[in-house]
């Protein structure tokens, strides 16, 4: 094997850039890319590493000797070792094996690499992230389909949990054999967007792949980084649009990853107060450093660029913006102004935001899993704003978790749970999350989280879904979730589908499948869904019946839907207040038998013109018991035509 030659994929441009924390295409520049150098077919390899003292490339094809193919320091003080290898193809194993300023030698993994191996050693693979996409038409039309007035109805997923082999239940599906069960799945139940939770590379599976170790390269547990690329094409190909969880917020401490990797603090901060992470014993970037802002904002590009994902949900935000997050008094620094924000880190996601927006406009989307009340988050950053999309709207959340798990007779004590979200929802653009972070470790399954008999449990459940599905802003669900998973989620084992048998977890996913045909189609539920001209309490305080009544309102002026959520078991006779009387029918009953409830039809049997509720008439309706109804109403015209026939007769 011949030795190392000196050949460089930089240009100046490029190095400046880098050191100004504004090269956001990185991946063309750095790792292992196989080329051509004076004729001759190789492996030119680039790395980050400028406190080292000498550091060589090693593989299967030396040995694994740091003595031989040693990479030339540039000359530009940029930090940056580079080399051309001569007869290297795709498929060869290496590493850097880097020699610090004290003599210690370090065997890392390429932080660009496009591959890992799934072993102990983990090393870094020559690969291609060359692929014959065939999503052309869905990437010209995607703005549509990603735009906030769009319905976005989110499938969250953990590939390895999803569904495993029939014939072997300890394997993971291959990408491929998951996009033959995935699409006809997704495209049946309704949902606009699948996410996944992170596919980079990740070393220990109770991560969830929440601790990264290869930014760059898909987990190679599933397939090869075509076979994942294949899978996003084929949902692409059927309409369906693929968000990525994007963990710009903390790495592992594995000998083999960003962790002290060139022997000093590189991609951390070298402050413990700032740089470790007390709760997952993770370390944190340091985002005032700019060449670790490019080399973030060049991952996020990455996984938009070269994998076409429509979006990127950023976790763990309020560890970032909160210098004091998870630490005590004393155990933690105030910014320049004496507060707990950290401004690095905001810098950091306004430049993040602003970079992928400009490159890709508002074909794709940035949502923050933020759960403080962390100002402006979803507003432009020329406003002052962080620039996001949307953001989880973890309050909401909660809140409404805590009042499905009160019984019935008490909830006129936890009214306000629900009616609470309505002083805030509309201050950012939120996404309703009920996510994997909400079955797990002893919190119960969604379904175990209803009160009551088996009945009550799931008509509970039930009726949480519709006002999730008609309450303002898009809509995100964890697998299981949408046929009552009674089990925990656990990462090692496949969701239960053999509950599907039973009509009440059969029941429960017709409804789910029509709610997200409910929201797709009634404009009124998702045109002005992060808008207040999209909202109206008809009755927001009738704490006695455990009842709430809204409209929800599309761009035209008849485009109405009414919401009625009965949260008591108890059948009643409810008037409310309308502008018009005759003009409502009802479209969605959550007690329907199909979706085995008890099947009690909600009728409108009375109809006067009297103030009621601050409406100037009023309709009389049967509701069903632990049920969420929506009605729509009828266009004037066609009621005006109506009269002129019953005229005519």
């Amino acid at each position: 094997m011949d030795s190392v030659t000196i050949h460089s994929l930089f240009t100046e441009h490029d190095i400046y850039l880098f050191k100004e924390g504004k090269h956001y295409k990185l991946y063309d520049k750095f790792g292992a890319h196989s080329v051509e150098n004076k004729g001759i077919q190789g492996v030119y390899f680039s790395v980050w590493a400028p406190n080292a003292a000498k550091v060589s490339v090693i593989g299967n094809f030396n040995g694994w000797n740091h003595r031989e193919h040693i990479l030339f320091p540039r000359w530009d003080g940029s930090g940056i070792w580079e080399g051309f290898i001569a007869g290297l193809t795709w498929g060869t194993l290496y590493k850097y094996a880097i020699e610090t300023a004290h003599g210690e030698i370090l065997e890392k993994s390429d932080p660009y690499a496009l591959s890992w191996e799934q072993n102990l050693q983990a090393a870094s693979l020559v690969s291609t992230t060359w692929y014959e996409w065939e999503d052309e038409k869905w990437l010209s039309e995607r703005w549509k389909k990603n735009s906030i007035t769009a319905p976005i109805s989110v499938y969250e997923m953990h590939l390895a949990s999803w569904m495993k082999n029939e014939n072997d239940p300890e394997r993971v599906l291959n990408y491929r054999d998951i996009a033959e069960r995935l699409v006809p799945y997704i495209l049946e139940m309704g949902f606009t967007h699948v996410e996944f939770m992170p596919l980079m590379e990740y070393p220990y599976d109770p991560s969830w792949g929440y601790q990264i170790t290869g930014f760059y390269a898909a987990t190679s547990r599933f397939g090869s980084p075509q076979d994942l690329m294949f899978l996003i094409d084929q949902l692409h190909k059927n309409n369906i649009g693929v968000i990525l969880d994007w963990v710009p917020s903390h790495f592992p401490g594995d000998a083999n990853g960003l962790y002290r990797f060139d022997g000093s603090f590189l991609y951390e901060h070298e402050d413990p107060r700032k740089g470790f992470h007390p709760d997952w014993k993770s370390y944190i970037f340091n985002y005032g450093r700019n060449e670790v802002k490019s080399f973030l904002i060049s991952n996020a590009m990455f996984w938009l660029d070269r994998y076409h994902a429509d979006g990127l949900r950023v976790d763990a935000v309020t560890s970032m913006l909160h210098l004091d997050y998870s630490r005590n008094e004393g155990e933690w620094e105030p910014n320049i102004y004496g507060e707990n924000v950290n401004l690095e880190a905001k810098t950091f996601l306004q430049e993040f935001n602003t970079a992928v927006y400009g490159e890709f406009g508002n074909s794709i989307m940035t949502i923050a899993e933020e759960s403080s009340d962390f100002p402006m988050l979803t507003k432009p950053v020329h406003s002052g704003g962080v620039g996001f999309g949307m953001k989880w709207m973890m309050g909401w959340m909660h809140d409404t978790l805590d009042y499905f798990k009160e019984y019935p007779s008490d909830r006129k004590f936890f009214h306000h749970k629900l009616t609470f979200a309505s002083m805030y929802m509309f201050n950012e653009n939120y996404m309703m999350p009920l996510s994997h972070d909400e079955v797990v470790h002893g919190k119960s399954s969604l379904i175990y989280k209803m009160v009551g008999d088996e009945w009550q449990k799931f008509a509970n459940l039930r009726a949480l879904y519709v006002y999730m599905f008609t309450h303002p802003g898009a809509k995100l669900l964890f697998m299981g979730n949408e046929f009552g998973q009674t089990r925990e989620w656990n990462f090692r084992q496949s969701l239960d589908w053999h509950l599907l048998q039973y009509s009440v977890h059969k029941g429960l996913q017709a409804l789910v499948k029509d709610l997200n045909q409910l929201y797709r189609t009634e404009k009124a539920m998702y045109e002005n869904q992060f808008s207040s001209d999209g909202f109206e309490w008809v009755q927001a305080d009738d704490q006695e019946n455990s009842v709430y009544v809204y409209l929800r309102k599309g761009k035209l002026k008849d485009d109405v839907c009414m919401v009625i959520l009965n949260l008591t078991p108890n059948v009643m006779d409810y008037k409310i207040g309308v502008d018009a009387v005759t003009h409502w029918k009802v479209i969605f009953n959550s007690d329907d038998e199909q979706y085995a409830g008890s099947g009690v039809h909600p009728e409108i049997f009375r109809e006067d013109d009297e103030d009621w509720m601050n409406h100037p008439k009023s309709i009389s309706i049967r509701i069903s018991p632990l049920a969420g109804i929506v009605l729509k109403k009828k266009k004037e015209k066609a009621h005006a035509q109506k009269r002129i026939k019953l005229h005519k007769r």
